[in-house]
Parts: C-alpha cells; structure tokens; sequence
C-alpha cells in the first residue's frame, strides 16, 4: 500500500505540474512549487479514559513497517513579497505496546490522522543570504483512532478518540542560501489560541538544486496536537526525518 501511495503521490504531481505550468505562462508573475515526501516519524498519541489514560507509542524504526497507507504533499506558490503556502497529511497506523499493571496484556492501537496547513505569508527581509516570511493561517486536524486494551485480569475494552477541528496558526519561515546548489529553510508555527486546543510544528530541511526545475530535500519534523475531545484530554505527535523531491514552475 505505502508503494501504491506513492506511486500515486507522484503521477498527482506530475499532472499538477503540467496543468500548472500552463497556466503560469499566461499569470508570470507567480511562481510555484510542488513538493511530494515521506516523513518516517516516532509516533505518540495518548487519550482520556473513564478507568485513566492511555497511552500509544511507535517507533522510529518501527514506522514503515507499521504503514498502512500515506500520502504526503505540499503546494507553494509566491509572488512578489506574498506568498502561500499549503501541507497535506495523511496517515493510517497500526501498531501494539505492552499495557502497563497486570490489568490488561497489550494495547493495541490504531491511528488514522489527516491535517491541513494552509497559510498566507509576507516577506519582512530579502537579500541575497537570507530571506524571511511571516506567515499566518490555519490548522485543520482530523482523527479516527482507537486504543484496544485485551483482556488480563480484567476484561478487555476499545476507546475511540473520532474528532476533527480547525485552529488557527501563525508563524514564520526563512531561508538560507549556503551556495549555488545548496539551500536550507526552517518553518515554525504555533496555534490553537484557546482553552483545550493547541498545536504547534518545527521543520528544518537541507535543500539541493539538481536543476532550475527540481530540487531534493531532507530534513526533521516536529508537529504536535493536544486537544480536548468530549471534555477528554487527546494528545498527538510526530517527530523524524523526511526526505522529498520538489518540482518548481
């Protein structure tokens, strides 16, 4: 399924791409970028039960193999000083952990998330090393997960955490340029602005230039959610590498 993903993550960017490119002939004034990646995180959710909390983990090296499905993308289109940014992610998990007490033997836990960061940014500094964007936007972030305690000494029991909400963000992005090929870009946010729901995300990436049309990216990911799901406390996160290819148009 993860090949399939991606197979079909790259066929969607190559028509974007070509349909794109069309029409920024006749609109020369924007200039675009489209970005496909895998992010292979350590993965931590935890929910509020009736009987205390729960709590998931899956690791780093664990990730892939417990991989459903994914699909990961991002849009970026600039002009002048104004630019636009929006990421797309979704994922679906299943991995186990031992449950802790002789309560319950294991816990099972099954992720499927889905967010969207949109964000319209304005560049506050530009010059030839470095350039910086102020940005300000939204989160959308959507969850169907469920923990499963099997049985031990005491009978087994599934707890579903199924919400969707919206929080707004603001943030900043800037970028370096290190040398003819090379470039580097950070990306920080922060949102929610209200009682019981927050998220938060830090990207680094090391970018290299093959061409004037394509460029490879590697880097680290943070995001994080807490929210409070029917007056129970849901927290998410992700952390790790990701590795891209980005078309620019």
């Amino acid at each position: 399924m993860l090949k399939q993903g991606l197979k079909s993550s790259a066929v969607g960017m190559a028509l974007f791409a070509t349909m794109a490119t069309a029409a920024s002939a006749q609109q020369s004034d924007w200039s675009y970028e489209a970005t496909i990646y895998l992010f292979m995180p350590e993965t931590d959710t935890s929910f509020e039960t009736a009987l205390g909390q729960v709590d998931g983990t899956l690791s780093f090296s664990d990730a892939l193999e417990n991989l459903d499905f994914a699909f990961m993308g991002a849009l970026a289109a600039t002009n002048g000083r104004w630019s636009v940014l929006a990421d797309y992610n979704y994922t679906n998990l299943s991995f186990g952990n031992t449950a802790p007490g002789p309560a319950n033997s294991d816990l099972d836990t099954s992720v499927k998330t889905q967010f969207l960061t949109a964000a319209v940014g304005y560049r506050v500094r530009q010059d030839p090393l470095v350039s910086v964007d102020l940005t300000g936007g939204f989160r959308w972030y959507s969850t169907e997960t469920e923990f499963t305690l099997t049985p031990g000494t005491m009978p087994g029991r599934t707890n579903t955490a199924d919400d969707s909400w919206v929080d707004p963000i603001i943030g900043a992005r800037a970028r370096f340029t290190l040398s003819d090929k090379w470039t580097s870009t950070t990306y920080v946010d922060y949102g929610g602005f209200r009682s019981g729901s927050q998220t938060w995300s830090v990207l680094v990436t090391a970018d290299y230039a093959i061409n004037d049309r394509w460029m490879l990216r590697g880097g680290y990911r943070y995001i994080s959610f807490d929210h409070e799901i029917d007056g129970r406390d849901y927290e998410f996160s992700q952390s790790g590498p990701l590795f891209g290819a980005t078309y620019r148009f």
